[in-house]
């Protein structure tokens, strides 16, 4: 039995309300998924949810999610969510447990080395240039696009370079995006509905093995060619264990390559949509912002050693990260165990959301509010320890992290050096549930500055 956090009797989660028979809480859920999980603290810090006949407890509170994911994280396996993406990733780190997990770790840690990433942002300046250089002044803009298009384009440069760079990239820019959409429903149907041969199965199945054949060729070819490559598929295939010696299989590097691209594009493309609709509507930010680019970075490109001084729009990025973070992660008790005095079973399911939390009026002021600010070092509001995880916490805590704030404080400083975004008029923009809400739609305007 694992540590009871609370002292007095072992009781079950109250369910949370408007469950009907063998829906459960389904249908709140598919109707208005956002505003379902984010009412789910008014009743508690561990709630029952009913997805048709799966149970699920839903952690509310801080406390409860650290104690997963952090001090009692060996109790816990990866859970549903990533379950249902292993067809995918396979047996990357992104869904994988225990001592194979770590051992991945160990050897794809190196290629996420800062040595490395300054390499990456050279890549990324690129790509951030050559999306500001394709604008027209006063011709409306889809971000969205833009900023998948960008992160897309930087992630595919920097993971293959040598002769079979060209086809690779254009075959990550065709299929991923597809991947990518068809995955939330493969999250969320039950598995014995994967083989049904719908148009979203066909489209996600061909795409997933287009990509994986074109990953397993680049992967062929890096091992014959001998000339010294720095993309990161040379890196993870020269990986070696400290432990054990022992290289990655192609297969191997196939998946966490999978894994990596995934990662590098989704969250960022959808973070970076995010941080330009709210300078869009926060001018005084914006400014200040400008302000802050025009002394570290003027009119030249930017450099990766600018990213460390640009401290007024890292409080940008993490400030709309909050605002717009994951909706749901799920983690799985491998035995019975107590947390918080409520009784979760062996094989129980259990959710937290990042969204939810980082919302929480408990833990935020104004959590609703648009407020660099709060991000300050002498600020009186900066988080506190583990009630700000959009990177997750612990032993999968995301090992791209660092990445990821180059790759979009890279993005922010180009454009804010040289454009001005104004929202079109007449738009209003929604959020739309995805793995991070996404915008329903964002045209803006480019306005040169210069």
């Amino acid at each position: 039995m694992a540590h009871v956090e609370h002292p007095g009797p072992v009781v079950h989660a109250p369910a949370a309300p408007g469950r009907i028979p063998l829906l459960g809480h389904a249908l709140p859920l598919w109707r208005q998924p956002i505003a379902f999980l984010e009412s789910l603290r008014e009743h508690g810090d561990i709630v029952r949810l009913d997805i048709g006949t799966w149970p699920v407890h839903v952690l509310t509170s801080p406390d409860h999610v650290h104690a997963v994911l952090v001090r009692q994280a060996q109790q816990f396996g990866r859970g549903r969510i990533f379950d249902r993406l292993r067809p995918m990733f396979g047996n990357g780190i992104v869904t994988t447990d225990g001592e194979f997990h770590r051992k991945q770790r160990r050897m794809v840690q190196p290629a996420f080395h800062r040595d490395h990433i300054a390499e990456y942002a050279e890549v990324m300046c690129r790509a951030a240039e050559a999306m500001c250089a394709s604008w027209t002044a006063g011709r409306e803009v889809s971000m969205l696009n833009e900023t998948r298009r960008y992160a897309l384009s930087s992630v595919a440069d920097m993971t293959f370079s040598g002769g079979l760079s060209g086809a690779a990239i254009a075959e990550v820019h065709r299929s991923l995006p597809i991947v990518l959409q068809g995955m939330l429903l493969r999250v969320v149907m039950p598995k014995s509905l994967d083989r049904l041969p719908i148009p979203p199965h066909r489209r996600f199945d061909t795409a997933a093995a287009r990509l994986r054949r074109i990953i397993d060729q680049a992967i062929a070819q890096c091992g014959v060619e001998q000339e010294d490559r720095h993309d990161l598929l040379s890196l993870l295939l020269s990986s070696v264990d400290a432990e054990t010696g022992a290289k990655m299989s192609p297969e191997q590097v196939r998946d966490e390559v999978i894994a990596i691209m995934f990662a590098g594009t989704e969250t960022p493309a959808t973070t970076l949509a995010w941080i330009f609709h709210e300078l869009g509507r926060h001018p005084d930010v914006e400014k200040r912002l400008h302000e802050e680019v025009d002394a570290v970075v003027g009119q030249r490109p930017v450099r990766p050693a600018d990213l460390p001084r640009l401290t007024y729009a890292n409080n940008v990025f993490q400030e709309a990260l909050r605002l717009h973070s994951p909706l749901l992660f799920t983690r799985r008790a491998l035995e019975p165990l107590t947390l918080g005095g409520v009784s979760i079973p062996a094989g129980a399911e259990l959710a937290y959301s990042p969204y939810a939390l980082h919302r929480d009026p408990a833990l935020f002021r104004d959590p609703t509010t648009f407020d660099p600010d709060r991000w300050r070092e002498d600020g009186d509001e900066q988080p506190r320890a583990h009630r700000y995880i959009p990177f997750g916490a612990g032993q999968h805590k995301c090992i791209g992290d660092s990445f990821a704030v180059a790759e979009i404080l890279t993005a922010v400083a180009t454009v804010a050096s040289r454009w001005k975004l104004v929202p079109a008029p007449g738009v209003t923009v929604r959020e739309l549930p995805a793995g991070i809400p996404q915008p329903s739609e964002l045209p803006m305007i480019p306005v040169s500055r210069h």
